[in-house]
């Protein structure tokens, strides 16, 4: 999908700070870039965004969304491919999940068209900040919070909408190491797992630093109710290749509906390989490592597309998978997806939004 410049107000920076970014080593989020977009609600209605330099914002101590939780965002990623143009990728999707986590926490959505051209907007005005490095890309944070200050526990009448990026080099992720979680509870059936709120990373942390105290990466993990089937991996979304099937949790109101899982599984068949999605015991991946018929697994997410697992840890057993390769599915498919997203493969699905800069 490709279309024209929107047209929203845009305040330029006085002076660029990209001068002092060393963009040989980028640090993810750490940067910040000139610009950001922002929209207000009020009235019912979300109003013109606009375009103004980075900036901190003044707040009241009493805004609903400290207090109360109402707050949601979203991750993306936009690329220089290689036309020289710039790709966002799967905005559709994005503004899909983004509105059901709204609907989810009692906040206002945002209409897809809306969404799309802020995404372009933005975008369109940092795009010198988008790395040309091979793997890098331009980081996208939308996120929404409610705004109206008031200690009464309500739902907001006014939210603020605003859109960061933020430039992210090539992610390196080294096979992590992850603990299968049986005390602790991301997230329940009937409950906000599946919405992309900040409490339910909020809530994470603990158990994982707890679980990092003990040498790990992450912890993986189980339903809430029983502690028998697994969920997901930290902050992606998990799959396993079991007997050259490629196997993952399949959704639930706990689990997050991941771009990255979904662009994955769409791409399976086409590298020859049969996915299943379903309900994944701990006792069925504690199995396939001792019969040894599980011969990957790894996460899927925004930051580093494929993220290799070398180790998971059931019961207190250490289980080792064997080290990736290029013949590995998760190589092929991160490579598959990269070059869709580049223009050096044929987009079949239509994912790649492209603003031309010509």
């Amino acid at each position: 999908m490709t279309t024209t410049t929107t047209s929203f107000s845009v305040k330029r920076i006085a002076k660029s700070r990209i001068s002092e970014v060393d963009f040989n080593n980028l640090e993810f989020g750490k940067h910040i870039s000139d610009h950001m977009l922002m929209a207000d609600y009020v009235n019912n209605k979300w109003q013109e965004p606009v375009i103004v330099p980075f900036e901190d914002i003044p707040m009241s101590p009493a805004m609903l969304s400290l207090h109360y939780g109402q707050s949601v965002f979203e991750g993306m990623k936009a690329f220089k491919n290689k036309d020289g143009n710039i790709c966002i990728f799967r905005p559709q999707k994005h503004s899909e999940r983004l509105n059901k986590s709204l609907a989810r926490m009692c906040m206002p959505e945002i209409p897809e068209e809306l969404f799309i051209q802020s995404l372009h907007a933005i975008v369109e005005a940092d795009q010198a900040w988008i790395p040309t490095a091979e793997g890098a890309s331009l980081y996208l944070r939308p996120v929404v919070f409610a705004f109206e200050p008031r200690l009464g526990v309500k739902i907001a009448d006014h939210f603020k909408f605003f859109i960061l990026t933020s430039p992210a080099g090539n992610y390196f992720s080294k096979p992590t190491r992850l603990k299968v979680e049986e005390t602790f509870v991301r997230a329940a059936e009937g409950g906000t797992g599946y919405a992309k709120c900040a409490g339910n990373y909020g809530g994470a942390f603990y158990p994982t630093q707890l679980a990092r105290q003990e040498g790990f990466d992450q912890v993986l993990w189980t339903d809430a109710k029983e502690h028998k089937y697994i969920d997901e991996a930290g902050v992606m979304n998990i799959m396993f290749v079991i007997d050259g099937k490629l196997i993952t949790p399949k959704l639930t109101s706990a689990l997050l509906d991941g771009v990255t899982r979904d662009s994955i599984i769409k791409l399976a068949p086409s590298l020859g390989m049969t996915v299943e999605q379903r309900k994944v015991s701990v006792a069925e991946i504690e199995q396939a490592f001792k019969d040894g018929t599980i011969t990957e697994a790894f996460g899927a997410g925004t930051a580093a597309v494929v993220s290799p697992i070398a180790t998971i840890n059931i019961h207190g057993l250490d289980y080792n998978l064997p080290a990736a390769n290029e013949q590995s599915f998760q190589h092929r498919v991160k490579a598959k997806l990269n070059s869709i997203r580049l223009g050096h493969e044929a987009d079949p699905f239509g994912w790649n939004y492209i603003i031309n800069v010509h």
